[in-house]
């Protein structure tokens, strides 16, 4: 697992500029008004979006996971701990296939816990399916998913 920040940013060009010297490595992915960095050292997932708010502020924040199951059983405790969920989503977003599912701090602020499956042309967030939770658990203990 790593840690994604997803940061808005006036001018991407100068933003990558900066972060590519910064951490000393290019972005994976890059788009119009999006780059997307895989940072080994520190184990970061730095995301940029142009024009997506206020400049230097945080888009969000979130939880890069190597597996399904890891979303599902990060789904199970945040609900458990009494936290509201997006519950889980198979989206297409910020140009991957992903699993997802969402939380909302105090503060507003969102937290993602997600794995990539793939790459898409998407920007903007697009669910593909969603899932009854207690129903993907099963499955997934009889082998028939994730």
């Amino acid at each position: 697992m790593r840690l994604q920040l997803a940061l808005n940013v006036d001018d991407l060009d100068r933003a990558v500029d900066f972060y590519s010297r910064m951490f000393d490595t290019t972005p994976v992915k890059r788009r119009p008004g999006y780059a997307n960095f895989a940072i080994d050292e520190p184990p970061l997932k730095l995301v940029l979006f142009e024009g997506s708010g206020s400049s230097g502020s945080i888009n969000h924040l979130g939880v890069e996971t190597e597996t399904s199951g890891e979303v599902i059983g990060a789904e199970q405790r945040l609900k458990a701990s009494g936290l509201a969920t997006s519950g889980i989503d198979e989206t297409e977003c910020c140009y991957a296939q992903k699993t997802e599912t969402w939380v909302e701090g105090p503060d507003g602020t969102r937290w993602e816990w997600y794995v990539r499956h793939g790459d898409s042309e998407q920007l903007a967030n697009v669910v593909v399916a969603s899932h009854d939770v207690e129903a993907t658990i099963e499955g997934c203990a009889s082998g028939s998913c994730c």
